[in-house]
């Protein structure tokens, strides 16, 4: 299935897929064709990644509240020397 792409940003993400499947070759030793799991096993398979993926967002929320408490203390630093002076 070749198809031209032209935007970059999903050559981007076609690259990843393939980065992921590569990897999920090497460590598993099967495609995700493999015919030895149940619909209940892909099941939990996708909902421990979606929980790791709740646990990712999380961290990131940490991270940007961090930012923006530093954002407005280094606002708030410039506008009292701007008051000083």
């Amino acid at each position: 299935m070749k198809q031209k792409v032209e935007d970059q940003i999903v050559k981007n993400v076609l690259a990843k897929y393939v980065e992921r499947s590569n990897a999920g070759l090497k460590k598993y030793g099967t495609p995700l064709t493999r015919n030895d799991l149940t619909l209940e096993q892909w099941i939990t398979h996708l909902q421990e990644e979606l929980m790791d993926a709740t646990l990712y967002l999380e961290r990131i929320k940490k991270d940007i509240t961090l930012l923006e408490v530093e954002a407005f203390s280094n606002g708030y630093r410039e506008a009292s020397k701007t008051r000083t002076k």
